[in-house]
Order: C-alpha cells, then sequence, then structure tokens
C-alpha cells in the first residue's frame, strides 16, 4: 500500500527523495515489468505537482511505441529524431525542454501541454525508450528533478526492458 497523505506537506526534494523510496518499493514486491512501470507512473503523478502527462515509450523496430502512462490519450508511435521523446533517443540525452513551442520538430500529442522532461533509458549500452513527462507550466522542470528523474530510470535499469 502507497502511503501518500504526508506528501502534501514536503518540500520538492522531499517529494523527489519519497518518490524514489517508492519506486523501489514497488520493484521490491513486484516482480512483473508492466505492473512495476505502471505504477511508477502512478507514483509519478502522485508526487509531482503540475504533471498533465507521465509515462514511457518503447523502442520497438526503430519507432517509440506507447507503453503504460497516466494523462490523457497520446501519440501511439514516434519516429526516432522526431519531437522531443525521438531526440531524447537519438542523441541518447536528457532533454528538459522549457517551451516546447520553441522545439523544432515538437509533437503536440495533448495541446496543453506547454514543457517537457525527457529520460531516455539507456541499460548496457542500449537504448530501450524513453520516460516522458510533459506540463502545462511553461519552465515547469529544474535541474533538481532531472537530477532525480535521471535516478528514477536508473532505479528501473533493475528490471528487464526486454520483458515489456
Amino acid at each position: 500500500m502507497f502511503k501518500l497523505d504526508k506528501i502534501k506537506d514536503m518540500n520538492d526534494e522531499e517529494r523527489l527523495k519519497y518518490m524514489l523510496i517508492l519506486v523501489k518499493g514497488q520493484l521490491s514486491s513486484e516482480k512483473d515489468e508492466l505492473a512495476n512501470i505502471s505504477n511508477v507512473t502512478g507514483i509519478i503523478m502522485a508526487c509531482i505537482d503540475k504533471l498533465n502527462w507521465a509515462g514511457f515509450y518503447f523502442l520497438r523496430d526503430n519507432e517509440l511505441v506507447l507503453g503504460p502512462f497516466q494523462g490523457l490519450p497520446a501519440c501511439n508511435r514516434i519516429s526516432i529524431g522526431k519531437g522531443v521523446c525521438g531526440t531524447a533517443v537519438d542523441t541518447r540525452e536528457v532533454q528538459l525542454v522549457p517551451d516546447v513551442h520553441q522545439f523544432p520538430g515538437h509533437i503536440a500529442c495533448d495541446s496543453a501541454s506547454n514543457s517537457e522532461l525527457v529520460i531516455p533509458i539507456i541499460k548496457a549500452g542500449r537504448v530501450y525508450g524513453v520516460l516522458d513527462l510533459d506540463s502545462p507550466i511553461k519552465n515547469r522542470f529544474t535541474e533538481l528533478e532531472k537530477d532525480y528523474f535521471i535516478q528514477l530510470v536508473d532505479i528501473l535499469n533493475n528490471i528487464s526492458w526486454e520483458n515489456i
């Protein structure tokens, strides 16, 4: 059981730390990878303010395919090198975008999104997909959040991405 009532009294870094604790707890109590990443999207949405979408895209046949998420329906497929998610895969770099409308080739799955943070999922040199976070607030994401979400993906790299 997740205890989320105390989150409202936490500052941003405390929430991020607690999010990682919850993710570790999820992974320690369940072995099914799909169940784990599905609950991770719920943990993110419960712990992080001002998000309108949190989810995963997985690399399948040289394109990103939608995985578990929380938010409005999203794009089913994204080409490598296209949009923020495709760029994260292509460059193998985190994309922290303060204003998605200024990002060349941005793909608007949800017109309410104004900023985005995308963490590529890379394990043993292989790209498996991305963790994608969207917000309706411009300049929403911070370097601190970027660092914690990189840690979150590192924790998730204990699962077998091949099984998803």
